[in-house]
């Protein structure tokens, strides 16, 4: 199924979650951006770690390396903005998240992103949608080899100088800089199990916040979430332990 959202959309959740309508998915990318003749200007793609979102972002460079979109791909599991803020920054047609942000465990799906970094709108994602529906999945799709395309250039591997410019961006946006350093500030943080550790804490250090205890049982990334019902920071079970640990500490 296609589940909309206000002001943007996921494709592709739960059950639906296969290769065979990931690369249906990908191919409409290719076609909308062909009819938009951005297809040369290739686009962004990153996932998390929820289950088979590595595999789908391969999946999906396979097809659109076909249709000639060289696809810039983040080969470790990141946070989200961090997708948006490269499509702003180079200023790329689209972007493309495989994560299903806060929902449960058993679900996955696609975000995309239009050029100003936000969620494509709803008459966006009915292009997509409709260019999906008139693909057949025995005839219309054409894969590459993906291997073979990041040999050859139609898959390009984005570096650590760009994560390094995420975290500068982060930080040049403090009202008072300096100010984290003198402060004391004690956190408990957690990461729910997420993309978020590494650079969550890799900011703090660097503004000055280095008194941080780590909720152990949410520290590393797992994409069963097997501490809460859904990673969702907005309800409780979510933060349980880490208001334990506040308390605690």
């Amino acid at each position: 199924m296609i589940k909309f959202g206000t002001g943007g959309w996921r494709a592709i959740i739960g059950d639906d979650f296969t290769r065979e309508n990931i690369c249906i998915l990908a191919k409409a990318m290719a076609d909308k951006m062909k009819a938009e003749q951005v297809a040369d200007q290739g686009l962004v793609i990153g996932y998390d770690r929820r289950f088979l979102s590595k595999e789908a972002v391969m999946w999906s460079c396979e097809v659109l390396t076909a249709e000639g979109i060289v696809c810039h791909f983040v080969n470790r599991s990141v946070p989200t903005p961090l997708i948006m803020y490269y499509v702003m920054k180079h200023g790329y047609p689209y972007g493309m998240m495989v994560t299903a942000s806060h929902n449960p465990a058993k679900y996955n799906g696609y975000k995309a992103y239009g050029p100003d970094g936000c969620q494509m709108t709803s008459e966006a994602a009915d292009a997509v949608y409709a260019e999906m529906q008139a693909t057949d999945i025995f005839a219309g799709i054409r894969l590459a080899d993906f291997d073979a395309a990041l040999e050859q250039g139609g898959i390009e591997y984005i570096g650590q100088d760009t994560i390094e410019a995420l975290y500068e961006n982060i930080k040049a946006q403090s009202v008072r800089p300096g100010l984290c350093k003198t402060a004391g500030l004690k956190l408990v943080y957690s990461p729910l199990n997420g993309s978020g550790l590494v650079p969550v804490t890799r900011v703090l250090g660097d503004i000055g916040i280095t008194d941080i205890t780590i909720v152990p049982e949410q520290q590393y990334p797992d994409g069963n979430f097997p501490t809460c019902p859904y990673p969702n920071p907005e309800i409780r079970e979510a933060l349980a332990l880490g208001l334990a640990l506040a308390e605690k500490s």
